[in-house]
Parts: structure tokens; C-alpha cells; sequence
């Protein structure tokens, strides 16, 4: 089973209609920033100590296939890459996999076509790690709008014997920079063998501390970085 010996700060780095944003709650019509060029913004991140970055076509998580294939692979060369939104085609994934993208993350798909996913996992262990995107309790796939009936840590489950990570993503706090559930985090990362990296509601260093107390592989922030609200430098430190 994949085992993880450090714990990492990764920014997120959001690509819509060719420019970094963030929106809140997943919503495409509720941009909080939005930047020019996401490649300088990731040579931003690089420069100022990042080791991995944290990339979504928000494009190609609303309209189901990859929009920013160019730009993504183009980030790849600069440092170690998670690369999501909308693939959910595993041609893609072995295309971004080949391409230099370290890892890629594997949401709607992980839901629809469970023995594909765990097939290709198998092919290249280590480098899948399935989104657990979760609002009110439940999952949600195709950029975050379908509601399931499974929790995260039924999902979460079912890949625990595939060498994956898990990617859990608390939608009802991403973007709002108002702070992590710390207990819904908690279950998930008690409840699996597997590394599991934490997204949504980042606000503060103590948010970064209290994931890493939980346990967690890695915690992605988006929106605390983009407005100001925290900076990379005071949360490296805390990386092992």
C-alpha cells in the first residue's frame, strides 16, 4: 500500500478560459481573482519555494474533457504536478502521465467506471489519486454540480486496494477562506490506508497545522494564497 513520509503545502493553481481564478464553492459565476498567464503564476509559486503544484482546467471540469493541455504540460517542467479537471478519458490521463505530469486526478470517472480506473491505477501506481469531492456529506462529480449517494469514505474505500491517493475536497467551504472542517477531515483520514491531501477552506497557518495533526499527506491552498490572506513562506515550514 503507498505510504507517504512527508507532508506537503501545494498551491493551487486554477485555469479558466486561460487565466487563473478562483471561484467559490466550484461556482463559474462566482470568480474571487482572476490572473493572466497561469504559467508565470506557477513559475511564481516554484520561485518561492513550492515543490508541488496543485492544477485544474476548470474548463474541463465543467465540460467534461481537457481545455489547457498546453499550458498544463508547460507547468509540468517547472515542478511536481497534480493535474485535474474533466478527465474522463483514460487515453487523456495516460496522455498527461507521458507528457510529465506526476500525478492525475481522477474524479467523475472514479464514480462511473470504478474497474477502468482501478485497471489503470494498477498500470501506474502512485501516479492516480482519486477526488473525493464532497458537499454536504456526499460526493459529487462532473465539476461538482451531480450529487451522489456515496459518502467520501465510501469512496474513499473502495480504491484502498489500488496504490492511489485520495484528493478530499470539502466543496461546501472551497473558496470561502472561512477555515477547514477539521472533523470531517479527521474521519476521512481515519478511515483509510491510503495518503489522503486536503483541499477547501484554508485561511490561516493553524488550519495547515491542525490537517497535518490529522494526519493527512499534503493540504492544497487556493484562495488564503490569491487574496493575501496567508502567505506560502509562513506554512513551508511546516512541510517535512
Amino acid at each position: 500500500m503507498l505510504k507517504f513520509t512527508v507532508f506537503r503545502v501545494i498551491p493551487a493553481v486554477d485555469i479558466k478560459d486561460g487565466k487563473v481564478v478562483r471561484l467559490v464553492q466550484g461556482r463559474r459565476d462566482l470568480v474571487t481573482v482572476e490572473i493572466e498567464n497561469p504559467l508565470e503564476v506557477a513559475r511564481m509559486w516554484v520561485e518561492r519555494g513550492a515543490r508541488v503544484l496543485h492544477i485544474i482546467d476548470l474548463n474541463g471540469a465543467f465540460e467534461g474533457r481537457l481545455f489547457h493541455e498546453e499550458t498544463i504540460l508547460k507547468i509540468s517542467r517547472l515542478a511536481e504536478v497534480q493535474v485535474g479537471g474533466g478527465i474522463r478519458d483514460l487515453s487523456v490521463a495516460e496522455s498527461l502521465l507521458n507528457g510529465g505530469v506526476d500525478r492525475v486526478i481522477i474524479g467523475t470517472l472514479a464514480v462511473k467506471d470504478v474497474k477502468s480506473v482501478k485497471d489503470f491505477a494498477n498500470l501506474y501506481p502512485g501516479r492516480v489519486m482519486v477526488a473525493v469531492d464532497s458537499r454536504m456529506g456526499r460526493v459529487v462529480v462532473e465539476g461538482w454540480i451531480k450529487k451522489t449517494e456515496l459518502t467520501p469514505i465510501e469512496l474513499a474505500k473502495v480504491y484502498e486496494d489500488c496504490e492511489v491517493s485520495i484528493l478530499y475536497t470539502n466543496v461546501d467551504v472551497e473558496g470561502l477562506v472561512s477555515g477547514v472542517d477539521i472533523d470531517r477531515i479527521a474521519e476521512v483520514v481515519e478511515s483509510v490506508s491510503l495518503p489522503v491531501y486536503v483541499a477547501g477552506g484554508v485561511s490561516n497557518v493553524e488550519d495547515v497545522r491542525a490537517v497535518k495533526r490529522c494526519g493527512a499527506a499534503g493540504v492544497v491552498i487556493g484562495s488564503a494564497l490569491y487574496t493575501g490572506k496567508l502567505k506560502l513562506e509562513d506554512v513551508l515550514g511546516e512541510e517535512e
